[in-house]
């Protein structure tokens, strides 16, 4: 498969962000006495290209749900047929993503790109298909299906973002979706299978040695494709991390930032940044996940998370929580007196 033409992704505002730590430096605290709030605030202000920058007002967390062949190998704590079911609770505001957002203000949307199940009520317009192929045996999707899901993420971000989206937080829901996640870290990290294999739905020793067993096959399977985003897609990712990647990407193009939490938004983020180099730069980790595979994620993209929740949830919640740390980022770029206004000068400035 051919890589898409893709333009270059534009670099965050780097003025912007030398104009915050200036402000940050002039505010009446101590040096570096915001700490990571200070930092946030200046990659905030990078992605608007403004100081300060505007609060996040209108986050968006698009929760994207397939699933996944590899869950008939018994490498899940959950039946094959859960997923719906937990789509069902999330449009219906009882998942966890769903009740966090409340309490920030943030607003969430269900894709169906590849559940094995009947449509529920306004989906369909973006399902790939019923279900990935089992990727230990099979490919996960056909090279037309890994293309359309790829064109279909690049569309969700363009409407989000059209919407008035001002910071964006892909998410997932899949049985078995951390098993291809995992297989996708593997074949771009180099990373040993045992090595990238965790408890995902909460797993016990049996499922966890299945688990190993179908990351080595399915990763053998890459290997003809290993250097081609979109080939390990179809090898061995599913309907659900096809539309992610072409989320993430566009969301870059399109400069704006997003939030990533949970392992199979980290797959598709490593994918993304093969396919559009330069497109992390506006991502920002969320929190540090309990998944192995994720620490080679954050290494590989050079990224620090925020925040040490160990959430395991693939579903947004972690990345939920850091929206309002953001919102009092910059808050506090805006509205923080300056030094030189309150009269405070160090006792060394004085004294000389």
């Amino acid at each position: 498969m051919t890589s898409p033409d893709l333009p270059e992704v534009p670099s965050p505002d780097a003025e912007a962000r030398r104009a915050a730590v200036a402000r940050h430096d002039a505010m009446a605290v101590p040096a570096g006495g915001l700490g990571v709030l200070a930092e946030l605030g200046c990659w905030l202000a990078a992605a608007q290209g403004a100081c300060p920058p505007r609060p996040p007002a209108r986050a968006r967390v698009v929760v994207v749900a397939a699933d996944h062949g590899i869950a008939a190998a018994g490498v899940s704590a959950y039946a094959p047929d859960v997923t719906v079911k937990q789509v069902a609770a999330t449009l219906e505001q009882g998942t966890p993503v769903s009740v966090t957002a409340t309490v920030a203000g943030v607003s969430v949307r269900v894709v169906d790109a590849g559940l094995d199940a009947e449509l529920l009520p306004g989906q369909g317009r973006h399902r790939i298909r019923r279900g990935s192929g089992r990727i230990d045996r099979e490919d996960a999707l056909t090279a037309e299906e890994t293309e359309r899901a790829f064109r279909i993420g690049r569309g969700l971000a363009d409407e989000e973002v059209d919407a008035g989206a001002d910071l964006l937080i892909p998410a997932s829901l899949g049985v078995g979706a951390t098993t291809a996640a995992s297989t996708l870290v593997a074949a771009v990290t180099g990373a040993e299978p045992v090595a990238v294999v965790g408890r995902g739905s909460g797993i016990g020793d049996g499922a966890w040695m299945r688990k190993c067993a179908a990351i080595r096959d399915a990763l053998r399977r890459t290997r003809p494709v290993s250097k081609e985003p979109l080939g390990l897609l179809r090898t061995a990712g599913g309907a659900d991390l096809a539309v992610l990647t072409g989320f993430l990407v566009q969301a870059a193009l399109r400069r704006t930032p997003v939030l990533l939490d949970g392992l199979v938004v980290g797959a598709a983020a490593l994918l993304a940044d093969e396919l559009a180099p330069g497109a992390r730069a506006w991502w920002l980790a969320a929190q540090i996940s309990p998944e192995p595979a994720m620490t080679f994620v954050l290494q590989h993209l050079q990224l620090v998370p925020v925040l040490d929740l160990q959430v395991r949830q693939g579903d947004g919640t972690g990345a939920v929580a850091v929206v309002p740390l953001l919102q009092m980022a910059a808050r506090l770029l805006g509205d923080t007196v300056t030094a030189e206004s309150a009269g405070i000068v160090p006792v060394r400035a004085v004294s000389g």
